[in-house]
Order: structure tokens, then C-alpha cells, then sequence
């Protein structure tokens, strides 16, 4: 429970002011309503945010989202912006699970349309893409000097030597699929051991692969211009970088730690472990992040691409071919990105870009309505397809949430609900369930997360992203 001091800044923020703790360089703001900050106070997110405004070189505010909860070092849901030079980057500030993200693909079908071919569609696509912390890829030849290649080019390494993906899937993926001076080299022997076979797996937790309909529209320019419509079937995978860049993460925490001293950093949870962001350490934590983020692009794409495979199967090739990708968008990633003139170091930790339309870093379809945002909700609640707008760049350096945000822990969580007793009540609201284990499925329970719909009003009220569609779901594979 915090007992920080925090005052309303308006209806959707708040603010621990910079006095309330000893070194907080700049004030700690959450957007989010009375209720949902009484969720948030629960856990120590907010001693966690106020630790985050304590870095050397912090720009503006330590800053959350209304998912967020308790994580390594920041809070999930955390954006720190740090000056180029003069600040910091850290490890912590981007998580284990390097460019965990998702994508959505829109299939040329109506969920009418799929009727009792729903279950055998979600039996594949389970059947072709192995899930679980174990899950091993059956994909050769992504290992040796085809990894790095990989490491360096992401997705697009892919499609040119394997024909994964298509040309248009690599341009409705941010950045590319590709960050920029990714170093190969510079990821550890180790990590590319445990991810050399987890190209197209979907992992633990709450990665998921989740089959659903559009079931309403709000923004009908926005949507026809992400070329959803109600009534549509579409895809949503959630996946990231697996066991290479948690390798990465736990490489770059030790180096990090092992020079503050070095550097004269002065930290209250050494969680926050960190380097300047020109410095040897900072320079190479940025190139092995690089390559994590752009492993968990080609990831996702080997995963798209084995769905695909599964909609051929089932629906048909001419289905396959056209099932197109809306967007792809990274959750846990730092960039270097011009705002408010200067160049700064955004930390996004289970966060993502809102970028407003007109913005030259969205595709040119997409810049009359804004860059697609995807909030998901949870098993047997909606997900949101929003669009970015002006705010974000005005008050969160061009970034809003990634989900409805944890509520329970996964202890917590099993305590009060049964894997089998779920799954029952799943399948009677229509939602076909694979998953490895029944514990795997309780412990990411609808009961264990926030209100989804709550969560977007606010991301709405306070103009970061505007909704566009919402999704509920008719299938779901569990990591």
C-alpha cells in the first residue's frame, strides 16, 4: 500500500510531487480516475515510479500509464524520457522481455462466415505455433551467421531468405521491424543459445494468440483506413523476444551495476541499475536491445506466418493470402526520439507509441487517422484497436498503454481461481481455449486484470489515443 503523497493534477492525472521523496529530480504522474488509482495503490508501482524520477537526466516527469503495476525496477506501464547526452539508460526501463509487442492481422472473413470452423481454425493455429516457457521452434536455419543476420535486419531477414512475411507486413510494422544500430556482437553467446529456437513460439505468461470478431466501431474513417469492420475475424498475437532478450537484460543489469560507482550514480533500488547513454555501457546496452527488439519482430512474423499457414489449412489459400496486417507495435523498448526539440531516450515498459496523424514515422496510409494502438483486455473481455492523437505528444513523449494492467498477482490469482473450472466458463461464452497447463490459464484469469474499458476511457479523456474498434474474442491460445 503507497503512502506517497499525491494530488490531483486534473480528471485523468496525478502527481507525486519531487519533494516527496529524498533525489527525485522531477515529479511522478499517473494518469488514471479515483478508482483506478486505488487499484494502483495497492501494490508498489508508485514507490517504483518515484525511484524512476530519481535518474540522472530525467526529462519532465516519471510517468504511467493507467495498467500500471509492480515490475523490475520501473513499473509495467512506466515512460521515462532522459536527455541525449546527460542522461541515463536502464535496462530496467525496457524490461526482460525486449520489444514484447503485438500485432493484429485482419482476416477477409466475418466471424458468420467462420461459424463452426472456429474450432478448428484455433486447433491449428495451437497445433502450429508451440507455446509455453519451453516452446521450441521447429523452424531451421535461424542460428550461426543466419541469427545475426536476424539480429540485425529482424522480420525482414526473414521474408528475403525464407519467404516469412510479406513486403506489405514489414511496412504496417513500426520502425520497420528494424531498430537501427543493432549489434549482433554485442549479444552474449548465451542469449543467442537460448533463442536460437524460438523463432515463431509464443512463450509464457501472458503471451497469447487470441482469435476474435469486431464487434463495434467507433471511428468508421480510422477503421476503414486499418481495414477492419464489424462483424470482421481477426488475430492478435502477443509475443517478444523469448530467452534471448531476457538473456540480454540480465547481461546488461550486471554490467550496469558493476560501474554506477564509475559514473557517481546514487540509486534508491538498484533495480534501476543504469549507465549514461553515451558511455561504453549505454552505447552497448542500446546495440543488444536493438537486436533483441528486432528478434522479436521476426518472432512475431514467424508466428504470423504459421497462422497463416493454419488459415490455409482450414479456411483456404485464398483466405491466407488475404489476410492482411494491420500494424505491429513494440511494448517494452527504449528509443532515441526528437521531442520538444531536443533528442531524448524514451523508455517504454509495457507501454507503446500513440503517435498522432500527420506523424512521418506511420505509415502514409495511416497518417490521416493516427498510428493503430492496440490496449488488450484480458480472456473473456474486449480488446481495443485506438488510433494515436495530438496528446500523447503533448503530455507522455508520444505514448499510452499496452493492456488493462495486472490487478492480482499470479499467486494471488490462483488462489481464487481454478485452471479447469475457467476454461468451463470460457467455453460457454463461446471462446474455443488452448493452453499448455491449467495453472498457465488461471493465473492469467480475466479476475486478475484491471477494467479494460476504464482503462482506455481514460487513455480517451485525456486525448493520448482515440478508440477506433473493439474486439471480443471467440478463441485464445495461452502461452
Amino acid at each position: 500500500m503507497s503512502e506517497l503523497p499525491i494530488e490531483r493534477v486534473d480528471d485523468e492525472l496525478w502527481q507525486i510531487p519531487p519533494s516527496a521523496r529524498p533525489g527525485m529530480r522531477v515529479p511522478a504522474r499517473v494518469f488514471a480516475d479515483a478508482d483506478l488509482l486505488a487499484a494502483i495503490e495497492q501494490d508498489r508501482s508508485l514507490e517504483q515510479l518515484a525511484n524512476v524520477a530519481t535518474l540522472p537526466g530525467i526529462v519532465e516527469a516519471a510517468m504511467a500509464m493507467p495498467d500500471i503495476h509492480q515490475g523490475y525496477g520501473f513499473p509495467v506501464g512506466g515512460v521515462a524520457a532522459t536527455d541525449t547526452p546527460g542522461g541515463v539508460v536502464s535496462p530496467g526501463g525496457v524490461g526482460y522481455d525486449i520489444n514484447c509487442g503485438v500485432r493484429l492481422l485482419a482476416l477477409p472473413l466475418d466471424a458468420e462466415e467462420l461459424g463452426k470452423r472456429r474450432e478448428p481454425l484455433v486447433h491449428e493455429i495451437s497445433r502450429r505455433v508451440p507455446a509455453g516457457s519451453g516452446g521450441k521452434s521447429a523452424q531451421r536455419g535461424v542460428s550461426g551467421a543466419k541469427l545475426d543476420r536476424v539480429l540485425e535486419e529482424g522480420p525482414r531477414a526473414l521474408y528475403e531468405d525464407l519467404r516469412i512475411g510479406t513486403a506489405e507486413d514489414l511496412h504496417m510494422t513500426e520502425s520497420g521491424g528494424r531498430l537501427e544500430g543493432a549489434e549482433p556482437a554485442l549479444v552474449s553467446p548465451r542469449a543467442c543459445e537460448r533463442g536460437k529456437h524460438q523463432i515463431g513460439t509464443l512463450g509464457s505468461g501472458n503471451h497469447f494468440l487470441e482469435l476474435q470478431r469486431v464487434d463495434r466501431i467507433y471511428e468508421e474513417s480510422a477503421a476503414a483506413a486499418f481495414r477492419l469492420h464489424e462483424g470482421q475475424v481477426t488475430l492478435l498475437i502477443h509475443s517478444g523476444s523469448r530467452g534471448l532478450g531476457h538473456q540480454v537484460c540480465t547481461d546488461f543489469v550486471k554490467r550496469m551495476d558493476a560501474v554506477l560507482g564509475r559514473y557517481g550514480i546514487e540509486l534508491p533500488d538498484r533495480q534501476l541499475s543504469c549507465a549514461p547513454v553515451d558511455s561504453p555501457e549505454g552505447r552497448d546496452y542500446l546495440g543488444a536491445m536493438a537486436a533483441a527488439a528486432n528478434f522479436a519482430w521476426a518472432n512475431r512474423a514467424a508466428i504470423a506466418h504459421r497462422a497463416r499457414e493454419a488459415i490455409a489449412q482450414v479456411l483456404g489459400q485464398g483466405a491466407a493470402r488475404e489476410t492482411v496486417q494491420v500494424y505491429d507495435v513494440a511494448h517494452n523498448v527504449a528509443k532515441l526520439e526528437q521531442h520538444g526539440g531536443r533528442e531524448v531516450c524514451v523508455h517504454r515498459k509495457g507501454a507503446t507509441r500513440a503517435f498522432p496523424p500527420d506523424h512521418p514515422d506511420i505509415p502514409p496510409e495511416y497518417r490521416v487517422a493516427g498510428q493503430p494502438v492496440f490496449i488488450p483486455g484480458s480472456m473473456g473481455t474486449a480488446s481495443f484497436v485506438l488510433a494515436g492523437r495530438p496528446g500523447s505528444m503533448e503530455r507522455s513523449f508520444g505514448t499510452t498503454c499496452h493492456g488493462a494492467g495486472r490487478r492480482l498477482s499470479r499467486t494471488a490469482v490462483r488462489k481464487q481461481v481454478e485452471g479447469g473450472e475457467l476454461r468451463r466458463r470460457l467455453e460457454d461464452q463461446g471462446i474455443a481455449v488452448r493452453a499448455p497447463s491449467a495453472r498457465g490459464l488461471a493465473e492469467e484469469a480475466p479476475e486478475a486484470y484491471k477494467d479494460v474499458e476504464r482503462v482506455v476511457a481514460i487513455v480517451e479523456r485525456a486525448g493520448l489515443a482515440a478508440r477506433v474498434a473493439r474486439l471480443r474474442p471467440i478463441g485464445v491460445v495461452k502461452g
